[in-house]
């Protein structure tokens, strides 16, 4: 009997399950509101809820990923209901809402559906067991194949492929997102989304809006578990570490970021929000119910990126192989440091920010509202103390990924090692001095802004450090470009254009004129794009032998490269010219006075050349997983330990232990060796030895 193909009966229980949704939801519209709407929030809901559980049903049967988003679901109606329930013994004038329930409602209901996911998905399982008295196993054995993915398991190397595809997944929602809305900005006047379109209760202008805003969110939660992917799957193996320090905590902090996934894509049906991806108020504070879970989504999300560091710092300081002093650790780990340091001790605040707003809403506390004594600038310093140190959380791993494989490819020591793992330390520590450069034009004290412009200004220098690094490795090197190390030079070249074009917002005279127009957009956007995703692709090409055993075409990676790049400079020049002419952001439209519609339509065209990029790369990733150069050992000719032993790696890392004896970056000199494993008859006796499976490629 021929095999049933798990992704073909997935995509149809997915249809199945999105009509059977629409159906319901359309049927308690009709039931509550007495009227059908096809285009309303209530059906596009269920639907959106019963597709996705459906499809990961029909995936991977009901288990792991698909019994804890059916959990989220039962548990998001059972929330709902019993605060509906509350309202009506209590006599409210409003027991449902125009999204069927109520908001209050809505935002129990969607907490109450993530903590019925974590107990859903198993995470939390052997933390109850153990609080019963009931021992479990150290290490849980994973299922075979690609079926470890879509359960819990406590290895870092399976968490950090998890964290990894998910961003990616998160990417191609939030890059579709930017499609559509720049295929309406591709010429003046409204398109299609016009003030007839309906669409999730919303009109084509407040459409936009509600996208505009998710693909900015979505691409910065999409960039954080990233981070986190590279830092999972990495910094454990190049320090010689078993596992993270925690490893259930750790696939906590994994799990608890796909129900905020599901809540970001809630918000868009529930009627979207129009503040862009800050969420300031007073906009935030009337926005429709997407709001509350916009708010609820980053709140969550934050969970993880506290915990994820947490672990790594926990990691790093106390599991390191025999020799490996902090003047040897890989500049990746510093970099991944730096990083955890800043999430660990900012997200707190981006979530209480928004936790205040959400009380606001729900229980009248005038936080942030001036008409009863509240004040909306202290959101923005709240918001921001987090979100642009956040900027650092994003570009630091990059940047240890450049440091990390620049070396490898132009076969020469790494120039200044010291001073580039003392500049991730520097700019974690500057960027906290940083952060209300983005509120020059709001009506903050006059007396803070020149504070705020030198302390912004001399986050330059530890960022100069690293370029005249780079430059000084590069320099008389034996260079060779293979697909990562093109990724890391156009990382190098598109992040220097975000960093020359950062000081001018800077200063105060010229950000009044710059604020909120184009030019931030197409900064931003370069610093995003040199500082993680040139990166993050590279890192993906470098360290993808080592998790599946085989290579990714060469060939489609250098097409993904020369699509992308050209078309990305193409684009961010392009917003950065039509800012300085007077370009507003996040509008749906512009007057065709300005003569902007040619600029508009050619960045478009390299929007889709960008997207179709990406496209080739995630059709190259998932076809060498089956048909990719087979490739189990150092491929790319490096010192680290990881590409020391076969691909792919042991369940443990390592059977046999390394000490660390040199340099970790002296390429190119005779005789010199950074790790000696150890010989087994050195090896201490452990209570639990590894296991020397290794773990089975993805199939």
């Amino acid at each position: 009997m021929k095999k049933t193909n798990p992704v073909g009966k997935g995509l149809l229980l997915l249809v199945i399950g999105g009509v059977v949704g629409y159906g319901i939801g359309l049927g308690l519209d009709l039931l509550i509101s007495g009227t059908l709407n096809f285009s309303g929030s209530v059906a596009s809901a269920f639907a959106l809820l019963l597709a996705v559980t459906a499809f990961f049903f029909g995936l991977y049967g009901y288990r792991g990923i698909t019994r804890g988003l059916t959990w989220q679901v039962v548990g998001t109606l059972l929330g709902a209901l019993f605060i509906t329930g509350i309202r009506a013994l209590m006599g409210s004038a409003t027991v449902f809402g125009p999204f069927l329930f109520s908001e209050p409602a809505w935002v129990f209901g969607a907490l109450a559906g993530v903590v019925s996911f974590v107990f859903g998905v198993g995470i939390v399982d052997d933390w109850f067991n153990w609080a019963r008295g009931i021992d479990t196993p150290e290490h849980h054995e994973d299922e075979p194949g690609w079926e470890k993915y879509f359960g819990v398991s406590l290895d870092h190397k399976v968490i950090g492929i998890q964290y990894t595809v998910t961003a990616l997944v998160l990417i191609a929602i939030g890059g579709t997102f930017a499609l559509i809305f720049r295929t309406e900005l591709a010429a003046s006047q409204l398109q299609f989304l016009t003030t007839t379109f309906r669409l999730f209760n919303q009109t084509g202008p407040q459409f936009y809006n509600t996208i505009m805003s998710l693909h900015g969110i979505m691409m910065i939660v999409s960039i954080l578990l990233g981070v986190s992917g590279i830092m999972n799957y990495v910094v454990p193996m190049i320090i010689g570490a078993q596992d993270m320090a925690f490893p259930r905590l750790n696939a906590f902090a994994y799990w608890v970021a796909v129900p905020a996934s599901v809540l970001f894509l809630m918000s868009l049906v529930l009627g979207g929000f129009d503040t862009g991806w800050t969420g300031y108020p007073p906009l935030s504070a009337r926005a429709p119910v997407g709001m509350q879970m916009f708010f609820l989504a980053v709140f969550t999300a934050g969970w993880s990126s506290i915990l994820g560091s947490l672990n790594v710092i926990a990691t790093v300081v106390r599991m390191r192989a025999k020799g490996m002093i902090a003047m040897r650790l890989p500049i990746f780990v510093w970099a991944s440091i730096a990083t955890s340091i800043i999430a660990l001790t900012a997200t707190q605040l981006i979530g209480l920010s928004f936790q205040l707003v959400m009380f606001q809403r729900l229980l009248g506390m005038p936080f942030f509202n001036a008409a009863k004594g509240g004040n909306p600038v202290l959101f923005q310093h709240l918001f921001w103390f987090y979100s642009h140190p956040a900027v650092y959380v994003f570009v630091l791993p990059g940047l240890g990924v450049i440091s990390e494989l620049l070396p490898v490819f132009v076969r020469k020591p790494l120039y200044g090692y010291r001073w580039i793992a003392m500049s991730s330390l520097g700019i974690a520590l500057v960027g906290f001095t940083v952060w209300a450069h983005h509120m020059f034009t709001s009506g903050m004290n006059e007396y803070l802004r020149v504070p705020f412009m030198y302390s912004t200004l001399l986050v330059a220098v530890p960022t100069g450090v690293k370029f005249f690094s780079w430059v000084a490795t590069l320099w008389q090197g034996k260079i060779e470009t293979p697909t990562p190390m093109l990724f890391v030079l156009g990382a190098i070249i598109v992040f220097l254009i975000g960093g020359l074009t950062g000081p001018p917002n800077a200063a105060i005279s010229l950000d009044l004129h710059l604020h909120d127009t184009y030019f931030i957009v197409g900064h931003f956007h370069d610093t995003i794009f040199g500082g993680f995703v040139f990166p993050f692709f590279a890192a993906i090409y470098y360290w993808y032998p080592k998790a599946t055993g085989r290579r990714m075409s060469e060939f489609w990676g250098k097409v993904h490269f020369w699509m992308m790049t050209p078309s990305f400079f193409i684009l961010t020049f392009g917003m950065m010219r039509i800012g300085l002419l007077g370009m507003r952001r996040r509008i749906v439209d512009y007057d065709p006075a300005l003569g902007l519609d040619t600029a508009h339509l050619i960045m478009t065209i390299a929007g889709f050349l960008i997207g179709l990029s990406v496209l080739i790369f995630f059709i190259n990733f998932f076809r060498s997983l089956k048909h990719g150069e087979e490739a189990t050992g150092n491929v790319w000719n490096s010192r680290s330990p990881e590409w020391q032993v076969p691909s792919p790696m042991y369940v443990h890392n390592y059977e046999v232990p390394f000490e660390v004896v040199g340099e970790p970056y002296d390429y190119g000199l005779h005789g010199s060796k950074y790790v000696e494993f150890i010989s087994p008859n050195e090896v201490p006796q452990h209570p639990h030895p590894p296991s020397p499976a290794k773990v089975e490629s993805i199939k």
